[in-house]
């Protein structure tokens, strides 16, 4: 394994463009339009599966970040992935995306969960960062000012987690099966803020500057607790439970900086890096395992939840803690990016099929399918988000 940063930077580089993108550019899309709902972890395609509107806007991320970052060849790819977000999930007459398609890209859920119309956001705002396409930015802004009319909590604070299709109240309103039906999430607020970062990098507008300046703020107000993200609340703020998310955790830590650094609010930049470093210091002394991996999820006494390695919180530990280390300085956050990072290439890539492996058991085995219902290599929640983004984010940190 290469130890210096240069070493790891070419191992890194390797596996983007050799093992993960080539897995989605090749396997995943489907001739038709779009990309393919699901594969198991045989590399087994299911052409019939569902398409989530987060996947396809995950995807569409990737492929226009690999075209500004690599080159031209991924053009074609995010032209495509762009193609069937506008033409398919949006919905031309209310705004906005849908949550979910059939496999012939008609609506199976037609309502409009925040934390979809986010990660529309951030691939649009990509796109046209990546392509200079007009059309891509004024699809982003009207998301943004679709989601400041009907879903900013102007007395409290933060955004409503989802509402009807025509932008109308929910009675459930969760993310997935496995959130509690609060209406604000930490995830939500997190992956806005994370979108408002790009779209400021192509438009800067003063009532984004405004808005994100807001949500930054009350992000390291509420959500943000004592070296760990608070998970769900009430419309009052009032936590509703004690669960401890390493992977989100991390994750935030260096997410939260990059969007105070972006806004270029120097009274936020100095609050995020502050907690940023508490949360990965947390991190770094609870969350990690032996084998250098990141625990997934804990009660707030910090005995697990679930004890299997999932794949995103390994990815969100690599960046988390080179942010960290960058920040500090201290050689323990350098230690622990090693060690996830071998963990990964050790474990986590599917060498046989591609992309990588979705959940492995406590001591590092990839789950078979008849195993596990969650073990795929792509599928609701399962694409190349996590993984190439701190593939890229680590090519730039590496740089020197």
């Amino acid at each position: 394994m290469a130890t210096d940063g240069k070493g790891m930077r070419a191992e890194i580089l390797r596996e983007l463009t050799d093992n993960i993108l080539p897995f989605w550019q090749g396997r995943m899309r489907d001739p038709n339009g779009g990309f393919y709902g699901a594969a198991d972890c045989n590399g087994i395609v299911d052409k019939k599966a569902p398409r989530a509107a987060v996947i396809n806007a995950r995807i569409l991320w990737t492929f226009a970040t690999a075209t500004r970052v690599l080159g031209a060849s991924y053009r074609a790819t995010a032209d495509w992935a762009f193609d069937y977000l506008r033409t398919r999930f949006l919905d031309g007459e209310r705004g906005g995306v849908y949550w979910l398609l059939d496999a012939e890209g008609q609506p199976l859920s037609d309502r409009k969960q925040i934390y979809a119309q986010a990660f529309a956001i951030y691939a649009l705002s990509e796109y046209a960062r990546a392509t200079g396409g007009r059309d891509s930015l004024k699809l982003a802004i009207d998301l943004f000012r679709l989601i400041e009319k009907h879903a900013a909590d102007r007395e409290r604070g933060g955004y409503i987690e989802a509402l009807g299709r025509g932008w109308e109240p929910l009675d459930d309103m969760r993310l997935s099966d496995k959130d509690l039906n609060s209406p604000k999430s930490m995830n939500t607020h997190l992956h806005l803020m994370e979108a408002y970062t790009n779209l400021l990098r192509v438009w800067r507008d003063p009532a984004l500057v405004a808005r994100q300046a807001e949500l930054i703020a009350v992000t390291l107000d509420r959500v943000v607790g004592n070296g760990h993200f608070k998970l769900f609340f009430d419309m009052n703020w009032r936590s509703l439970n004690g669960h401890i998310s390493y992977g989100h955790d991390i994750e935030g830590s260096w997410l939260l900086v990059e969007a105070a650094e972006v806004l270029g609010n120097e009274a936020l930049i100095v609050r995020a890096r502050e907690a940023a470093i508490l949360m990965a210091e947390r991190t770094l002394a609870e969350g990690r395992d032996r084998d250098g991996s990141l625990h997934y999820e804990a009660h707030g006494d910090g005995q697990l939840i679930d004890a299997n390695k999932h794949w995103w919180p390994q990815a969100e530990a690599l960046v988390g803690f080179q942010n960290a280390f960058e920040m500090t300085g201290n050689p323990a956050f350098l230690d622990a990016v090693r060690d996830v990072w071998a963990f990964i290439r050790d474990h986590v890539v599917d060498r046989a099929h591609g992309e990588w492996h979705a959940k492995l058991t406590p001591d590092g085995r990839p789950y078979a399918a008849d195993e596990d219902a969650d073990a795929c290599l792509a599928g609701p929640w399962k694409c190349p988000y996590h993984n190439s983004r701190a593939c890229f984010e680590m090519l730039e940190r590496l740089k020197g």
